[in-house]
């Protein structure tokens, strides 16, 4: 079959808020100016939202600036924050922080509690309206590459791959999307944004990124308990004071609860679980009376792209540019990243528009030195110290923070950097103590497996596997030997299992046989892409519209 060709100006890779930010962005400065662009996102989630997973408490600045009226044109942020608590917990204990113990970033005056799936629905829709084609369902497989080493565009995945590799009777061919300029905003580890910093060596003078797991759940609960816009975050237990992390509760409209656990993917420990820490978390006394007589109506989890300013790699390139969390502009001391997202689609715009209206040299460049000169770079730049910081432990990070904070209100003259990849603090299975998890009671904690239905998680079972092992001894020879089979641990959806002789799964150094990939199952959150102990593990995207189905996450 002949591959379609489709031309367009601009190309979005991902409708999440920083892509539909620049797709909105391009459209307004066009019709101010009675110009015609042509933008189109591809996404690869089977509607806009669908992949969208956050806390969230977002600040809305950068929404004001994209649209100024978004207040009154039926956005589904409508519950502001109302009660915003600090605690440290120990197992049966919460102590209330007093406010001016914390950073001010930690602050929350102003911003509102959101399902962010849902915003970036209304966002879609607002994209559309101003003339942007969405093609969702539709993965960005591989890019599109010049003779001149310029980017042009995407190809997207096939439909109707068996998983043996050949086509069935239902086989579609890929789409080839050109531009002129084509944004990445993938989201955290891009599958086509990792390519990219490796092909441009955008990341040559950065340090190495640093990233966290979060794992959330949506809970109904009774009326009584319900109290819109009061947030709770936490450190502390169950993760301990070395592991980087700590938990949120937030309380939405309808009734609902929104309450997860982010666990720094630098952990050292290869017995710790996430998801078994989170079932932990829900047993705490502050948290149990809230849950107790609720329900569980949404699960899932996904990683946060939070090295900050250091970690940053260049963002443009020939043909196009990172934004949002495929660069990593989340600002990890104030646990936010939709402004700093939305704030990236519009600087890119605006450089882009400038190259499409003047044609001078349809280059980038002026997207780079626009951040420079930024609200995102101005507060990363207060922030940059945060990661190396909470590193050295949550108490001393906090109070280093906190004191950095004081001494040096605008710029700090220190400089921490974070020296190597997560994967690599991890410490061999021998050498620590092996963490033991309760089984789940199914009220308040689950397994992984029984949890997926709540993500609404789906994939054509005879695709072929989208987790892909670099080596295929690795697991056999490195992950079970010397960590115990980490993956079985960090991944939250029970993707990966290993085979005895008599099919049972098993973690016994004597009795494995083999890897099972569960791929059908997995939430694309892309941690066993970073966590794996060899690197061994690359995450490509499945047959588009597969993944999680998530409402109101």
């Amino acid at each position: 079959m002949k591959i379609e060709e489709i031309n367009y100006d601009v190309l979005i890779v991902g409708a999440g808020p920083s892509g539909l930010a620049a797709a909105i962005k391009l459209k307004q400065l066009a019709n101010q100016d009675k110009q015609k662009i042509s933008v189109c996102i591809v996404e690869k989630a089977s509607y806009v939202g669908g992949h969208t997973l956050s806390g969230a408490v977002i600040d809305t600045s950068s929404l004001t600036e994209l649209l100024p009226d978004w207040k009154n044109d039926n956005s589904p942020i409508t519950t502001p924050v109302t009660e915003d608590s600090f605690y440290y917990l120990s197992s049966k204990y919460a102590f209330n922080i007093p406010t001016f113990l914390l950073p001010d970033t930690l602050k929350n005056d102003g911003c509102y509690v959101v399902s962010l799936s849902e915003v970036v629905k209304w966002l879609g829709t607002t994209a559309e309206n101003l003339g942007v084609d969405i093609f969702t369902g539709y993965t960005a497989k591989n890019l599109l590459i010049s003779a001149s080493n310029v980017i042009e565009g995407i190809e997207t995945g096939e439909f109707g791959i068996l998983k043996n590799g050949t086509k069935s009777d239902n086989y579609t061919p890929p789409i080839h999307l050109k531009a002129k300029f084509s944004f990445f905003a993938e989201g955290s580890r891009g599958h086509l944004g990792k390519k990219l910093i490796k092909r441009y060596k955008l990341d040559e003078n950065s340090s190495p990124q640093s990233y966290s797991l979060g794992i959330k759940e949506l809970w109904e609960v009774p009326e009584s308990l319900s109290k819109p816009g009061k947030i709770f975050h936490g450190f502390g237990w169950p993760l301990g004071s070395s592991n980087y992390g700590g938990s949120f509760l937030y309380h939405m409209n309808n009734f609902q609860i929104s309450i997860g656990l982010i666990v720094g993917l630098n952990y050292k420990n290869p017995w710790l679980s996430p998801f078994e820490e989170f079932q932990k978390l829900k047993k705490h006394p502050k948290i149990e009376k809230l849950l107790i007589n609720g329900k569980r109506i949404g699960y899932g989890a996904r990683t946060i792209t939070g090295g900050g300013l250091f970690s940053l790699p260049k963002i443009y390139f020939p043909g196009g540019a990172l934004l949002g969390c495929d660069a990593g502009f989340l600002n990890p001391a104030k646990i936010k990243g939709t402004h700093t997202a939305i704030k990236s689609g519009i600087i890119v715009a605006k450089a882009a528009y400038l190259e499409l209206k003047t044609k001078i040299d349809f280059s980038l460049k002026s997207y780079q030195e626009d951040f420079l000169s930024s609200s995102i770079y101005k507060e990363l730049t207060k922030a940059k110290n945060f990661k190396s910081f909470m590193n050295k432990g949550m108490f001393l990070g906090g109070t280093l923070f906190k004191a950095e904070r004081l001494l040096f209100s605008k710029e700090s003259p220190l400089n921490f950097k974070n020296k190597k990849e997560d994967h690599l603090y991890l410490k061999k299975a021998k050498k620590v103590k092996k963490i033991k998890y309760h089984k789940p009671d199914n009220k308040l904690s689950f397994d992984r497996v029984s949890s997926l239905p709540f993500s609404g998680t789906n994939h054509r079972d005879d695709q072929p596997v989208h987790l892909l092992l670099s080596n295929k001894e690795t697991p056999l020879k490195v992950n079970i030997p010397l960590f115990r089979g980490p993956e079985t641990r960090y991944c939250p959806a029970a993707v990966y299992e290993y085979i005895s002789p008599t099919g049972q799964p098993t973690n016994d150094i004597n009795l494995v046989k083999s890897l099972e990939i569960n791929g059908q199952n997995c939430l694309h959150c892309k941690a066993c892409d970073i966590k794996d102990p060899s690197g061994n593990i690359n995450w490509i995207t499945p047959e588009g519209g597969g993944g999680p189905n998530y409402e109101r996450m």
